[in-house]
């Protein structure tokens, strides 16, 4: 093997990914491209481009070479054959959906993902005529029970929010091959620093940009990345990616780009249509906290399991729901698919109930009380007022987001100073 060949490491790539010196200027971190259109060389050129006969830059609601650095990371990370950005982490979702729904369709999606995405999936989309079928996806007869002629993706969390609950990603990657329609999976809490799930048999990989990866609280932005695999002309289900589009002099986006079909034809009708662009400056910010990736996951997995062991062991304190917890029922699974851990977000059970919850919240001096996860430092919220308040009872039991829970989002602070906040907290 040549040293060019030689694989890098992920931090490596986490580093250098998409990143090349400035050609006009030197500049040796990709530059904030701030600008709306780009010029053209010529009237040839300018139709190769609209044409997608070229790769190039239009306008910035669809390309912009510091969001097209980003988007090259990102693949690169996930092992992915191309990646669209976008605003948000619930875009992102849309995005992902978009080329494979229709009025009439439906997904199968786990029952305990994050409260806005049950509400999205739940209630939103059902404006464009899709619909949404819940079930526990550890039961596999269930997942297979629910998919029909008209199913068109599998939808689950790698590591659900708030729950923690880690999936098997292969044993639903099966099912979803055995019924030809692809498993979209929201990696947002596991990074591709803890779990691949292109790796593990996944078509498609969002994220929001929002989190982890970005790291610092900075950014709103989200992200689909495609593993270039699935045979979208196998059948007639996907048209918009194997039958001719109108917009573009009846192109077949499989037949002429192949593994890149998915992101060609999320960048030239997703963005020039839906507009969920990303900003350059925050995929700027984005870059610069994935460069960091693969430490601070492993600085927030270590603080998770310290901190989560504690709380385990404290009486004001019912149950943890952590995967990372040496008696987790999960534990089997962690070592085959999550051998680095599973991540810094957790929810506790409290004695007291929902005014225990509630009170802890109000006693929190360190800890920020925000709607939001990821962040350098720790955070937590009561998901049942806020985050899963419209969700019924047993939907935020389901979703482990009960009136007894609390949620935490565990930082990359001294785990000891964390500690001594939530011991102040509990009263």
């Amino acid at each position: 093997m040549t040293e060019d060949a030689r694989p890098q490491g992920f931090d490596t790539i986490a580093i250098h990914a998409g990143s090349a010196p400035d050609p006009a200027t030197g500049a040796r971190q990709v530059p904030i491209y701030q600008t709306t259109a780009y010029q053209f060389r010529d009237a040839d050129h300018a139709a190769a481009l609209f044409n997608l006969q070229e790769a190039g830059y239009i306008y910035s609601r669809l390309t912009n070479p510091t969001v097209s650095a980003l988007q090259a990371r990102l693949a690169a990370l996930e092992g992915g054959a191309g990646a669209v950005c976008c605003s948000s982490g619930h875009a992102a979702q849309i995005m992902a959906l978009f080329p494979l729904m229709g009025p009439g369709l439906n997904l199968v999606a786990s029952n305990r993902l994050y409260g806005g995405t049950m509400t999205q999936f739940g209630q939103t989309i059902r404006r464009f005529g899709w619909s949404c079928r819940f079930v526990d996806l550890e039961d596999a007869d269930a997942v297979r029970g629910a998919i029909d002629a008209d199913t068109r993706a599998i939808f689950a969390e790698s590591i659900s929010n708030p729950g923690g609950y880690v999936t098997d990603i292969p044993a639903l990657a099966a099912i979803a091959d055995a019924a030809g329609i692809p498993l979209i999976v929201d990696n947002t809490l596991a990074t591709p620093a803890l779990c691949r799930p292109i790796g593990m048999g996944a078509t498609l990989v969002v994220h929001s940009l929002t989190k982890y990866l970005t790291g610092n609280g900075t950014v709103t932005g989200g992200a689909v990345i495609d593993s270039g695999r699935f045979d979208w002309s196998a059948s007639d289900r996907f048209p918009s990616l194997s039958a001719p589009e109108p917009a573009y002099h009846g192109l077949k986006f499989h037949e002429t780009f192949g593994p890149a079909a998915f992101t060609f034809h999320g960048i030239a009708v997703g963005l020039r249509d839906l507009g969920m662009t990303l900003n350059p400056q925050a995929a700027h910010y984005t870059l610069m906290g994935i460069e960091t990736l693969g430490l601070r996951m492993r600085r927030h997995v270590e603080n998770a399991e310290h901190v989560a062991a504690w709380l385990a062991a404290d009486p004001r304190v019912e149950a943890v729901s952590y995967a990372g917890l040496p008696d987790s029922p999960y534990q089997d699974r962690v070592r085959e698919l999550y051998p680095h851990g599973t991540g810094a977000l957790f929810t506790i059970r409290l004695k007291g109930g929902y005014d225990a919850c509630t009170a802890m919240i109000a006693r929190l001096k360190l800890i920020s009380h925000v709607a939001n996860l990821g962040d350098a430092r720790t955070l937590a919220i009561h998901s049942a007022s806020t985050t899963h308040r419209q969700l019924t009872p047993a939907q935020q039991e389901a979703a482990g987001a009960g009136p007894d829970m609390v949620r935490l989002s565990i930082g990359i602070e001294d785990a000891a100073d964390i500690i001594a906040d939530l011991d102040r907290a509990l009263g």
